[in-house]
């Protein structure tokens, strides 16, 4: 079962609901970092949350978030955009990759535990203008709720929003989650009915362990409600660095730290954050850098 976005929506009740089941990508993402059990729970939710709030992107857009917090994973990073029309895709780490934590009071990844205070910044790119960039405090440290007050707080848009992750030592096996929206002009009853469907949904890992995938996380929680399809999409891992971006980073330590570093090591190596790729430079291209 490939790794999908759902994003769907009914023009009479005013709702629109997005699933995500991200697996694959979440694995992958575990593998590449040598995440802990409890740090592919955070970066897995919050790339699912990524890809939940990129499903309506166009090409040479983005969706960047970012935790900033004081707990011992020490902050997540995720990103979504556009390959092409029929595929999304997403990234993501953790700071600290190997946290490690007892199981919370209601035997789950304490994931809060692991972020602590913070904030979640949320950044919109676009192909023409300036970036949209909106920040909240943290307000419980489980990532669907903190999203959640987001799309409140800086887009005035009430949401609802559920992720899961479920991983073990040995690997991942759900990962994924859904958004459900009120679009403006929605109808009341069929937004109080989603409300109650919402509370009682079961946990989505639960769900997706039991076969459901993108469009059963939107009908599990949409019911009867009728639905129009808005947009399918593949997503899998894809990453934005190249040898471009890492020499624009050199330049930016300045010539000093350049000479430096060319004079103390005969190879510079530097790596990618999001996908471990290693770029290599040596002195004298180092050294070449300077000019710029």
């Amino acid at each position: 079962m490939p790794d999908r976005v759902a994003s769907l929506y009914s023009p009479d009740a005013g709702i629109a609901v997005v699933g995500v089941s991200i697996p694959k990508l979440v694995r992958e993402i575990r593998d590449l970092h040598d995440l802990s059990p409890i740090a592919t729970a955070a970066v897995g939710r919050l790339v699912a949350g990524a890809v939940l709030f990129g499903a309506g992107l166009k090409r040479r857009e983005r969706i960047s978030i970012q935790i900033a917090s004081d707990g011992p994973i020490g902050g997540l990073f995720a990103d979504a955009w556009l390959l092409d029309e029929r595929t999304i895709g997403a990234r993501g780490y953790a700071r600290n990759p190997h946290v490690d934590l007892p199981l919370n009071a209601r035997g789950k990844f304490d994931v809060a535990g692991a972020l602590g205070s913070g904030s979640l910044q949320v950044t919109k790119t676009y192909e023409v203008g300036q970036p949209y960039r909106g920040i909240v405090p943290l307000v419980s440290g489980e990532i669907a709720e903190d999203l959640a007050a987001y799309l409140v707080q800086s887009e005035q848009i009430p949401s609802a929003v559920a992720l899961g992750v479920l991983a073990n030592p040995g690997g991942v096996i759900a990962a994924g989650g859904l958004l459900a929206q009120v679009l403006p002009g929605s109808d009341d009853r069929a937004v109080a009915e989603l409300e109650q469907r919402a509370i009682a949904l079961p946990p989505v890992t639960r769900l997706m362990s039991e076969g459901a995938d993108a469009d059963g996380l939107v009908r599990a929680l949409a019911g009867d409600l009728e639905l129009r399809e808005h947009r399918h999409l593949d997503v899998r891992f894809a990453c934005l660095c190249s040898r471009e971006k890492v020499e624009a980073a050199l330049v930016g330590l300045g010539a000093d730290d350049l000479r430096q570093m060319a004079r103390e090591n005969e190879t510079t190596h530097a790596s990618c954050e999001y996908c471990k790729r290693d770029y290599a430079f040596n002195s004298d291209e180092l050294i070449a850098l300077i000019a710029k």
